[in-house]
């Protein structure tokens, strides 16, 4: 176990949670060490490419593809996504992906036709980061900021997405109540009724949260898990936690696959391979991974792989990777 674990104290504060640690473990986190002792396939592809710049990794080369574009990059930076089964009907799908805008704007959500590639529509938010999204009965949860500058999950009704979402323009949907205050929501998944969330850390290994989403959608908290240094996205799976890392425009990402429920990601079974850079939230569609990168933002035009699009790989190639 990590000496992250070994030194956290766990605080409840109005229903939240704090993490608190007497010491950070030391994680290099750059070209040459992943996370710390973990160490990703490095091995570069042979050929150029499906995306801008240089190969991250063979294995990741492999596993994914090109995705649907991603719209709206020209003034707005992408972070989390998630679907949306049935949101107009059966057979009716979409991939959500929020965004963030320059200080004083509203973010959004964009929705996306994962079998077309389509831009279905658009909705406007209250300003946040928005570095990550799930849907679950009947609810989608965002991440928010309170006025004490607490990360907070904020929730919006799928009955007023789904109607602003056909209004077409970009029309504003509210909150439902207020938003939860929790340790961290940097990033946040689903699974079934469970929703995860969960802190980026740049100075050394992460912690993220489940909580049981209840009926009116309301948050009870649950377990803790360790997660990767630089976690910017987390897919779940029936049995795999699937994070995606990354920090700097210059640097690659990567994607750690470890086994669902570990509270310790220092196992045999844990596997890494680098990505593009940049990389963002990830998700689960039908059996295939989707991943978003902010390097397609018109704030990083300069990063090491510009990518405007949704990169999609089957879920079985990259645990297997």
């Amino acid at each position: 176990m990590s000496n992250l674990l070994r030194k956290v104290a766990i605080t409840a504060v109005s229903g939240a949670f704090l993490l608190s640690t007497a010491a950070t473990t030391t994680a290099a986190a750059e070209e040459g060490d992943a996370d710390q002792g973990i160490k990703c396939e490095t091995k570069a592809s042979g050929d150029g490419p499906f995306y801008s710049g240089p190969s991250a990794s063979e294995a990741y080369d492999k596993a994914f593809g090109k995705g649907p574009a991603v719209p709206g990059l020209d003034k707005y930076t992408p972070q989390g996504i998630s679907p949306w089964y049935n949101w107009d009907g059966p057979n009716s799908d979409l991939l959500l992906v929020t965004e963030y805008g320059e200080k004083g704007q509203d973010a959004r959500i964009v929705g996306i036709d994962p079998k077309t590639g389509k831009h279905v529509g658009t909705v406007a938010i209250a300003e946040a980061h928005v570095g990550g999204i799930a849907v679950s009965r009947g609810w989608a949860f965002v991440q928010g900021r309170d006025s004490g500058k607490w990360d907070t999950i904020r929730k919006y009704k799928l009955s007023d997405l789904r109607d602003a979402m056909k209004k077409g323009g970009v029309p504003y949907v509210k909150q439902d109540g207020q938003g939860r205050r929790v340790y961290a929501a940097s990033f946040i998944s689903s699974y079934g009724d469970t929703l995860y969330a969960g802190k980026f850390n740049d100075g050394g290994r992460g912690k993220m949260f489940s909580y049981k989403i209840n009926e009116n959608g309301s948050l009870t908290t649950e377990h803790g898990y360790e997660v990767p240094t630089k976690t910017q996205g987390l897919m779940v799976t029936k049995d795999k936690f699937i994070f995606s890392t990354s920090y700097g425009r210059d640097k690659r990402s990567n994607i750690f696959v470890v086994d669902k429920g570990a509270t310790d990601i220092d196992k045999p079974s844990t596997k890494c391979f680098r990505a593009p850079s940049m990389a963002e939230g990830i998700t689960e569609y039908k059996g295939d991974a989707y991943l978003l990168f902010e390097s397609g933002s018109y704030k990083y035009r300069d990063a090491r792989n510009v990518i405007e699009n949704l990169h999609k790989g089957n879920i079985s190639a990259i645990t297997n990777a």
